[in-house]
């Protein structure tokens, strides 16, 4: 097993209260130094993708963020992000996700995500498994519903603009079921 480039400083927040489980793929330098999730422009991306401000983003008894890999894998030659290392995933990722049991609602956040999530979409492209959203939400698997997302990544502007879908019919359907996950009962849209 070859050795991190730099020392481990995993990141993740499980949590036994949570009902929505964020699952990416592995922090990026900026979060490997800031040792918070998504404490970078695709972070700020996601939580306007969900609707959330910053404090709920990052309240663990509403939010469990659980990447792929924890640690951030350091940079191949062309100063891209590796892959997420798959330690996490074969030592942790079944165990962490069986713990926490009362979530009903994974975002699948990227490929790698995906494939561990959504095994049978793994062959099909990620524009593919994006857009079959409905068919995918549609199924639960072992109680959850899930909503496979492209990355965030400033990397993914093109994909975005390519298919507006994303932002017109997904994007609204994600905020509903995250809001009614996150605000309590009683404090939603309308109500008094």
């Amino acid at each position: 097993m070859r050795r991190l480039p730099h020392e481990p400083r995993p990141v993740c927040v499980p949590s036994p209260t949570a009902q929505i489980i964020l699952c990416s793929q592995a922090p990026g330098a900026r979060v490997h130094a800031s040792g918070r999730p998504f404490t970078d422009p695709s972070g700020d991306r996601l939580r306007d993708w969900l609707g959330l401000d910053e404090a709920t983003f990052y309240d663990a008894n509403r939010i469990a963020i659980v990447p792929m890999g924890f640690c951030f894998p350091g940079l191949d030659a062309k100063g891209s992000d590796r892959p997420p290392r798959g330690e996490c995933r074969r030592h942790w990722h079944d165990q962490l996700f069986d713990a926490m049991a009362q979530a009903d609602l994974v975002l699948a956040i990227g490929r790698y995500a995906q494939a561990y999530h959504l095994p049978e979409w793994s062959r099909a492209s990620m524009t593919a498994t994006v857009a079959s959203w409905r068919t995918i939400a549609a199924t639960t698997r072992r109680g959850r519903t899930i909503i496979p997302l492209p990355h965030p990544s400033w990397r993914n502007n093109a994909w975005i603009k390519r298919n507006p879908w994303f932002a017109e019919e997904l994007l609204p359907d994600l905020r509903a079921r995250v809001s009614e996950r996150v605000v309590p009962k009683g404090q939603q849209q309308g109500e008094i």
